[in-house]
């Protein structure tokens, strides 16, 4: 009787110890990252307790620091002060570059590699969240009969579309670069808080921004048959988005109020698109562009009255420090000898976000004037 009376207690000490061995490990507690103190010091932290060697770098002025690691296995590294600004930046892992797990904010890339840190300005930058009315970004999957399979885009409509439903609206076709898709300008680029402060301002007319995946095949498809990616962004943008948004949005048809624009490859592709459609587009741009050759324009240029005649306005701008400069100064004597009307925009900088959203704030009001 004793053992009956003693077998419950056995199997559920038994039982007991089965949960104890299944259940998770207890958590590590998360590293607060980044930390932003009121002087503008930002101190970076990672638990990575087998970790030989750990750094951070970023786009601030002093790039790469070491970090330390003290007894928890924690690295941390404190940098600083940085000016107001968004920032991308890394850690670098025993040779490993990584995003900052404890840092929700990702940079939207083709291959995600760097977190992002915005320090607003005091005041508020042009690409700082304001306290104006704002815009609403929609995001939406269409189907691609040219390619044959969904593709993602990005619009903007501005402040007061829903409440004026019988208004008609300018379109901006914002294009990415070659790293990077068509949640970047939002993301990071801050495009839809720049037209929301530039039209709070009075400074630009409300418009909506079209931003598409400008990766209509992928890198480094060599498949039979494979189009290139350029001619296949085209047909997609053509008889695939613009359909689909102006079926969507209340938005202006013709090319008086049709503008495109984008940076690096971006850049090449409404460059292209832009001055090779003159019906569709009125005022194009490039930002830092991977500027196409003059094969590339056909016979577009050989008539130049017609080509001013149509355009409101072409502008290029690239920084000094760009590794694209040359090329881009090349298309503008194409321009010159062309005797095409342009305006080019000579800055300080790389081939950089910091640079890009300066553009955009300078062209985007010289739109739909």
């Amino acid at each position: 009787m004793k053992f009956i009376a003693l077998l419950p207690l056995v199997l559920l000490s038994t039982a007991i110890a089965g949960l104890a061995a299944d259940a998770p490990p207890a958590r590590r507690p998360q590293t607060r990252s980044p930390e932003v103190s009121t002087d503008r010091h930002v101190t970076f932290g990672l638990q990575a307790p087998k970790a030989a060697e750990v750094s951070v770098s970023g786009q601030w002025a002093g790039g790469r620091t070491a970090m330390t690691r003290d007894t928890n296995g924690i690295w941390t590294a404190t940098v600083g002060p940085i000016e107001p600004g968004v920032y991308e930046y890394s850690f670098q892992v025993d040779g490993l570059s990584m995003i900052d797990p404890g840092n929700p904010a990702i940079k939207p890339m083709r291959e995600p590699r760097t977190s992002i840190l915005h320090l607003p300005g005091r005041p508020p930058l042009l690409y700082d969240f304001q306290d104006v009315p704002h815009g609403v970004v929609h995001q939406h999957t269409y189907f691609s009969k040219s390619l044959g399979r969904p593709r993602e885009l990005v619009v903007y409509t501005p402040p007061g579309y829903d409440q004026h439903p019988r208004t008609r609206y300018p379109t901006l076709y914002l294009q990415h670069g070659s790293g990077d898709n068509q949640a970047t300008w939002v993301a990071h680029g801050k495009a839809h808080w720049i037209l929301d402060n530039l039209i709070a301002q009075g400074r630009a007319k409300p418009m909506v921004l079209v931003m598409a995946d400008g990766h209509a095949v992928a890198p480094g498809d060599t498949s039979p048959g494979a189009p290139k990616n350029l001619a296949a962004f085209e047909t997609d943008l053509l008889e695939n988005v613009m359909p689909f948004v102006e079926k969507n949005y209340r938005v202006k048809t013709d090319a008086a109020n049709r503008a495109i624009v984008g940076l690096s490859m971006g850049g090449e592709q409404s460059l292209r698109i832009g001055l090779t459609h003159p019906a569709l587009f009125a005022w194009v741009g490039g930002f830092s562009s991977a500027a196409p050759s003059a094969e590339a324009f056909g016979t577009t240029f050989d008539a130049p009255g017609a080509v001013n005649q149509k355009l409101k306005l072409l502008w290029v701008g690239c920084g000094r420090d760009d590794f694209l400069l040359k090329r881009n100064e090349e298309f503008i004597d194409l321009l010159k000898a062309k005797g095409i009307h342009y305006e080019w925009n000579l800055s300080a900088g790389t081939h950089s976000w910091p640079v890009w959203r300066l553009y955009l704030t300078e062209f985007a009001p010289k739109l739909f004037q």
